[in-house]
């Protein structure tokens, strides 16, 4: 149809009635999510009407945006067949995931399940980036992770060193941070050494319970099969046979980043990980992850992987507070 010399397509609307003929009721159930949250996130990212019937979904709407549900649907579909079950943030991360680049396919994303020893929970990449991320921790040994909090770059790194310890690719994990916090230094903080810093330390502990339990950490950390300790006790140690994990490495000044680089011994993988838009160093000091960028771009045996907000995979909040803290640091640049 031509008006005024333009073309125009009409879209006509579309109602179809779609069959999970392979999953039972407790799956469907599973997809659907509790109270059908799952469904009004559904139609609210494709602007479809979509109501659960028996083992199926009728969906109504504008004939392109049904079709894009129904191809949503199939890799949904694999998904399931394949034993993962996904709950209300991972139903979430995975229309997040189809909507950035529909030929991904989900269930070859979901599927790269880490093997974990006294596993709590699966662990699983859960937007492509995080995809790319795993990959890349078992293809190089120098990896970068580089983005916003909630984006999974440590969580992930320290399921990746369990599953290597598991495996018996490596004898031990390491596990720092550089210890320095806004407006807070050592010194002033009330305790002894181990007090002082082990508030510092407190994130990588948490991912540690999360991933594994309380126990089990503890188990191995008395037995140094864990350490985990401030980056300023790396210095002057080569580590060998262990998987060396250093978070909120922008808080590292460029000696301290070239200290903890320069540890890593025979058989050994490291992985550092940072937000360059959160550097608490005072001011006119370097950070040294935004150096290392330039100074390590020209080895092509380092992996560099940016994160960026629609790889958050906290509460759904976080994704919003961090796009709107982008907004306003970009309005008072103009």
């Amino acid at each position: 149809m031509n008006l005024f010399g333009k073309e125009v397509v009409l879209i006509t609307r579309k109602s179809v009635f779609v069959q999970f003929d392979n999953l039972d009721q407790e799956q469907v159930k599973s997809l659907f999510g509790n109270l059908d949250h799952n469904l009004r996130h559904l139609e609210d990212s494709f602007k479809v009407m979509v109501i659960c019937r028996d083992n199926g979904l009728k969906i109504d709407g504008e004939e392109q945006d049904v079709e894009r549900v129904l191809s949503f649907l199939k890799h949904l579909d694999l998904v399931a067949q394949g034993g993962v079950r996904l709950g209300q943030d991972e139903f979430r991360s995975a229309i997040a995931i189809f909507k950035e680049d529909d030929s991904e396919g989900l269930h070859e994303i979901f599927a790269q399940r880490l093997e974990l020893s006294f596993p709590r929970k699966n662990v699983s990449p859960r937007s492509i980036n995080q995809k790319r991320y795993v990959k890349a921790m078992e293809q190089y040994d120098l990896v970068f992770a580089i983005g916003p909090a909630g984006t999974g770059k440590t969580y992930l790194a320290i399921a990746k060193a369990v599953s290597a310890l598991h495996e018996r690719q490596v004898e031990r994990i390491i596990l720092t941070r550089p210890a320095v916090e806004a407006g807070e230094h050592l010194g002033f903080l009330p305790g002894d050494l181990i007090e002082k810093v082990n508030p510092y330390l407190r994130p990588l502990y948490d991912a540690l319970y999360d991933i594994l339990d309380r126990e089990k950490t503890l188990k191995l950390l008395e037995r140094g099969a864990i350490e985990i300790a401030p980056l300023a006790y790396m210095r002057g140690r080569t580590l060998n046979n262990a998987f060396i994990i250093m978070d909120e490495a922008q808080n590292t000044s460029s000696e301290q980043m070239k200290m903890f680089l320069t540890r890593m011994g025979e058989s050994s993988k490291a992985v550092v990980t940072g937000d360059v838009t959160q550097v608490d160093l005072p001011p006119g000091k370097t950070s040294g992850l935004v150096e290392c960028q330039k100074i390590l771009s020209t080895i092509s045996d380092i992996k560099f992987i940016y994160f960026s907000e629609k790889d958050v995979v906290r509460h759904k909040l976080v994704r919003d507070i961090i796009m709107a803290y982008e907004t306003h640091d970009k309005k008072k640049r103009k």
